[in-house]
Formats: structure tokens, C-alpha cells, sequence
């Protein structure tokens, strides 16, 4: 049966001489894994270069419930995007966040919130005129809300913040495993700021790499079988 559907691309793998099998998280069947005949050859319907990671697509799909190889019969990018492909900024911004993504949602079902929450900050990383550094930690405690463990936010005299239970705290956990002042109140900041008022929001460059290893530790400890992130380190030299 054929369906109307969003979709965020997330991985492209070679298949065959000429096809792609492409992992795609869509708005109506969740991720999905799409067999595209010819991907790879010169005058493809669907070619390789609209399947890049992290490109939003307009799709019409057949769906089979159950079936672990669905088809794509009709694609196009949109929005096309403007900047990321040529900035080289938010490029390692979208290959960090489409690692991210990709192990975070290997088993995600259908979720409209989810889906609209990537969409749009993607759209919105594309349209900026000028990328804050601190663009992909935002998008990250963002995430953690749809994923299901963002964190409240603290109270007074909450000055540290537990990763492994995911809590701000008045005293000390007993493990190691813990945020304290000044990383605790830059944390804070970033949980209560908007993408459109982050650029108020200034980080120095060792502080930012030292709230991003730990969420990143956060996240491992909230999200099954995530692993390590590879590309924060190419982030991290091209953003300094």
C-alpha cells in the first residue's frame, strides 16, 4: 500500500553493484529500512546524492507491516538545503548529530512529537544565518526531552547535577559521576535557553568540550546499547 510520508535520512549502505539499502526515521512508520534499486547509477530516479544523512525528504513509500525491507517509489528533498552542505561549521555539526541520532533511534517506532522536533531544529540549523558553537549541546538536552530523560530544572541550592540519575542535587552523589559549579549552572542555562536566544548564551571553548563529553556520558547512561561517539572529536577541532 502506498503512503504519504516525511522522512530523516540516517544511513546509506551500498548494496549490490548499483542499489542502496538507506535507514530513514519517518513521521508516520518510524525508522525504516528502504531498498532503492539503481540508487548509484548516473541517472537514478533516487539517487545517492538525495540520500545523503540528515537530508529531509518528502516521500511516497509502500509499507508492508512487519516486512524489514520497505521501497521507496518517489523522493525529494524539502526543504533543499541552503547552507549545511556548504558550511563546514554545520556540516560537522549534522555529521555529530546524525551519529547521535542513528544510535539513538535504532528501534524507534512512529512519533510525531520526536520527528517534528528533529525536522524543524535541522530546518532551522540550515536557514541560521550564523550557527551558535554551542548549537549541537542545546540540540542534545532537547533531544533527551522526546527520548524521555530530560532533566528538571534545578532549585535553589541544587548545585550539582548527578548524570547517572539524571537529577540536579543540593549535595554530593556517592560516585564520581557528578557536575558541579560553574559546569552545573552552564548546564542549567542550557536546559532553559531557546535555539533562537542561544547565541546570548557564551561558553568558553574548554567548557563547552567538557559539557559535551559529559552529556554525551549522560546520554550512555539513559539510552540502551549507545556506545561511543566518534565524531565529537572532528566537531570539536573544527568548532576549536
Amino acid at each position: 500500500m502506498l503512503h504519504k510520508t516525511r522522512g530523516i535520512v540516517l544511513k546509506s549502505t551500498n548494496y549490490s553493484e548499483s542499489s542502496v539499502v538507506v535507514q530513514v526515521f519517518t513521521e508516520k512508520f518510524g525508522l525504516q529500512s528502504y531498498m532503492v534499486n539503481g540508487a548509484r547509477k548516473p541517472k537514478a530516479k533516487i539517487g545517492t546524492t538525495l540520500l545523503q544523512p540528515l537530508h529531509l525528504l518528502e516521500m511516497v513509500v509502500y509499507h508492508r507491516v512487519n516486512a524489514s525491507l520497505q521501497r521507496i517509489l518517489e523522493a525529494r528533498q524539502k526543504p533543499v538545503f541552503q547552507s549545511i552542505p556548504y558550511d563546514i561549521s554545520k556540516s560537522a555539526v549534522a555529521l555529530f548529530l546524525n551519529e547521535v541520532l542513528y544510535k539513538c533511534l535504532r528501534q524507534q517506532s512512529a512519533d510525531e512529537p520526536l520527528f517534528d522536533f528533529i525536522f524543524n531544529a535541522v530546518s532551522w540549523l540550515d536557514s541560521t544565518a550564523k550557527m551558535s558553537p554551542n548549537f549541537h549541546l542545546l540540540f542534545l538536552l532537547k533531544l533527551s526531552r522526546y527520548l524521555g530523560f530530560r532533566p528538571a530544572l534545578p532549585k535553589p541550592g541544587q548545585t550539582y547535577f548527578d548524570l547517572k540519575d539524571g537529577i540536579f542535587c543540593s549535595h554530593l552523589p556517592g560516585h564520581p559521576l557528578v557536575l558541579s559549579q560553574p559546569y552545573t549552572s552552564q548546564f542549567a542555562d542550557l536546559l532553559a535557553v531557546s535555539f533562537d536566544r542561544l547565541d546570548t548564551l557564551q561558553l568558553p571553548v574548554e567548557n563547552r568540550r567538557f559539557l559535551l563529553g559529559n552529556i554525551l556520558e549522560f546520554y550512555q547512561f539513559h539510552v540502551d546499547n549507545m556506545g561511543e561517539i566518534k565524531s565529537h572529536e572532528v566537531l570539536e577541532a573544527v568548532l576549536g
